[in-house]
């Protein structure tokens, strides 16, 4: 009885004797795809709104029940609309995550995306305890002259590299990324600042940042995430989060 293998090589041999290509092998190129597919779909449904695009639920002051009066929807995004209004903030409190989003900055206009938030008594602020992704009109804010400002920097601790961000007007997609002991921004799909968090090598940061006299800055591995009201018109839409 002839076996499989003598009769593939037979076959094989004709082909090739008759000047005909050989009949190709299936491949695994299929399942591949399907898996991978399945694998996108887990990942999407991993990802929560954290902005309905209609109102405000979700969201608050900075110890406060409510956001300010100034913070608004606008064409399904939210919007500080005047200054005065505080920070707006989750009412939740995440970590370790990754945080997408896009922005848009008005003309001269400065805001920023914190993370890490806790409410202690001794932070009378936002950013007394949460790092902060910096949003900004680079070319018409004064922070724009300071490298460390610029947009897309983890705030006077990492410096950004030049030309990931848009121009005012434009939306930016911006994603920061907590893994616990690892802050990761990315803006328009570069990544601009990097750092370790908690470790000996982050607190010589925050001992050469303006932070120095914070002494809760950076210390929590978990908080709330606030939009900055910095006085200037800002956008934010798409606003999503996963855990990490």
């Amino acid at each position: 009885m002839r076996t499989i293998a003598s009769l593939a090589a037979a076959a094989l041999l004709t082909a090739a004797c008759s000047g005909d290509p050989p009949e190709p092998a299936e491949t695994a190129a299929a399942p591949a795809a399907e898996e991978q597919a399945a694998m996108d779909e887990v990942e999407e449904s991993e990802w929560r709104s954290l902005f309905n695009g209609e109102d405000l639920s979700g969201w608050r002051g900075y110890k406060k029940d409510a956001p300010g009066d100034g913070w608004a929807v606008e064409d399904g995004t939210l919007t500080l609309t005047e200054g005065g209004a505080g920070d707006i903030m989750t009412e939740e409190v995440f970590g370790p995550f990754e945080l997408s989003l896009e922005w848009k900055i008005s003309e001269n206009g400065n805001s920023g995306i914190i993370y890490l938030i806790q409410e202690d008594d001794a932070a009378p602020n936002t950013y007394n305890t949460g790092p902060e992704m910096q949003v900004l009109d680079d070319d018409g804010h004064p922070d724009g002259q300071i490298p460390s400002h610029r947009a897309g920097a983890l705030y006077d601790i990492e410096v950004p590299p030049d030309g990931a961000t848009r121009p005012v007007g434009e939306w930016n997609e911006a994603v920061v990324r907590f893994t616990g002991s690892e802050i990761e921004h990315w803006l328009n799909g570069v990544i601009v600042s990097q750092s370790s968090y908690g470790d000996d090598e982050w607190r010589a940061k925050v001992a050469g940042s303006k932070f120095v006299s914070m002494p809760l800055f950076g210390t929590f591995s978990t908080g709330h995430i606030a939009l900055q009201d910095h006085g200037d018109r800002v956008w934010y839409r798409n606003i999503r989060i996963r855990p990490l």
